[in-house]
């Protein structure tokens, strides 16, 4: 196998396939990329038994071929090439890299012990990535980090008809978002688990070329794949299997004490204020007429404490969070204000986003946190 192509488009496409490679691959060759050339492209492969990852380029292919080869360590060198052609080529057991005057050569690992990779499944419709991406980011950070609740990981895909709902929950927050999207099949409705992370890591890598496919496997058989592709660039996960907590009917419909706050003014004060509140302590929010007061620590211990302005609907009421969880939300809710929906203190808190301090309209993401007990 020998082929030539720029220097900038090999990092880019090696960069991105490694990204897939598991830091404890459960055989060998596992750690390797899968590089074939052949009909004036070259595909770049990895693949874990769970996730898969290919993209195709063009080169300049003098000799067709297939190679395996460690791709952190491919990864490592392109990324350290000048910026100039690179050469690639196979001599004997050895893969050889060539770009001006610098030359590395590198082991191959058997292409025959690598496994198959999995078939992308059909087009089942189409989103605008940035949409896709904005979703993610605000649904993810509910999503549970404790792989011994691996089910808590997963975030749940539900496809009625041109909307797709992401839900999520760690049991101490939840959060949902809608968006549209064209379907290949109108009447589509089903469900999907799929693993945070993969989805962190399509939005981060191929939502940003505009129209993403999405890609479900619908055959009833064997283990079922959630597939992306975008720009030449191509993805499969395993979905995860189990059964989701039902967390839809944990949203209220109705909420009687409602109260609005400019979101980047929260955050900011948020974040100073959560600087004296140690592990595992809450920050206080005590919201009145005209205001909403923040406090953390007590005691000896530090302490700290803001107001800004609020604009309250309903009766007067003191909660505590997790300042963590609380930023969190409030990070990804990407509008100008924040709208806060109580029952009671003790009750879970809802925020949305909204546009203006005076209209009722909200936002279509949701985030729902668990207060934490005040005590005297």
């Amino acid at each position: 196998m020998k082929f030539t192509v720029e220097r900038d488009i090999l990092t880019d496409a090696v960069s991105w396939a490694a990204r897939s490679l598991s830091p404890r691959p459960p055989v060998p060759v596992l750690s390797g990329l899968l590089i074939t050339a052949k009909d004036g492209l070259v595909s770049i492969a990895s693949f874990d038994y769970e996730t898969s990852a290919r993209l195709e380029v063009e080169a300049d292919i003098e000799t067709e071929g297939t190679i395996l080869v460690s791709g952190r360590l491919l990864n490592d060198i392109v990324k350290s090439l000048p910026a100039a052609p690179v050469t690639v080529e196979t001599e004997g057991s050895k893969v050889v890299l060539t770009c001006r005057s610098s030359r590395f050569a590198l082991a191959t690992m058997p292409v025959d012990e690598y496994p198959t990779l999995p078939s992308l499944p059909e087009v089942s419709g189409t989103i605008d990535g940035a949409a896709f991406a904005h979703a993610v980011s605000q649904v993810t950070v509910a999503a549970s980090k404790d792989d011994t609740l691996p089910i808590l990981t997963a975030i749940k895909v539900e496809i009625e008809g041109d909307t797709i709902t992401f839900l999520a929950t760690d049991r101490y927050r939840l959060s949902m978002k809608e968006i549209t999207w064209t379907p290949s099949d109108p009447s589509i409705s089903t469900s999907v688990l799929v693993k945070s992370r993969t989805l962190t890591e399509v939005a981060r890598s191929l939502a940003g070329g505009g129209e993403l496919q999405l890609r479900l496997s619908n055959d009833g058989t064997g283990q079922e794949l959630i597939g992306f592709s975008s720009g030449g660039r191509r993805t499969t996960s395993l979905l995860v299997d189990g059964e989701y907590p039902k967390i839809r009917a944990l949203f209220p419909e109705s909420s009687p004490i409602h109260a609005v706050v400019e979101t980047s003014q929260l955050v900011e004060a948020v974040r100073r204020v959560a600087l004296v509140a140690e592990r595992n302590t809450p920050l206080r929010m005590a919201f009145t007429d005209g205001q909403v007061s923040l406090d953390a620590g007590a005691g000896d211990d530090a302490s700290a404490n803001e107001s800004m302005p609020c604009q309250l609907d309903g009766e007067e009421i003191t909660v505590a969070f997790n300042p963590g969880y609380l930023s969190e939300g409030l990070n990804v809710i990407g509008s100008e204000y924040v709208r806060f929906a109580f029952t009671s203190a003790p009750k879970p808190a809802l925020l949305t986003g909204q546009s203006e301090q005076d209209n009722g309209e909200v936002d279509d993401y949701r985030y729902l946190v668990m207060p934490i007990r005040i005590t005297s």
